[in-house]
């Protein structure tokens, strides 16, 4: 399984802070579990399960004044995070 942030932001006009992950290299199977399991707005595109996530201004993980200088290690730290919660998500 593989995950990659693929878009972030500000959605308009809701002002809704959100982070899209695109996740791979899983099976129909993994994917319908995982499409059952995520509590989050989720679609299928071709083989890819994609998943949007929506944050309060406060807890968005990219809109730090931190991120903005180290953006590639905050989106490298994001990736792992949601790897590690969809593997738990598989486990149980």
């Amino acid at each position: 399984m593989d995950v990659k942030i693929v878009d972030y932001g500000v959605s308009m006009p809701s002002q809704r802070y959100y982070v899209t992950y695109r996740v791979t290299g899983i099976d129909p199977e993994t994917r319908k579990k995982l499409e059952e399991r995520v509590e989050e707005e989720t679609t299928s595109e071709k083989e890819d399960l994609i998943i949007k996530i929506y944050f309060e201004e406060k807890y968005y993980p990219l809109g730090s004044q931190e991120a903005q200088y180290k953006l590639e290690d905050f989106i490298a730290r994001e990736e792992i995070e949601m790897t590690a919660y969809l593997t738990g998500l598989l486990e149980d």
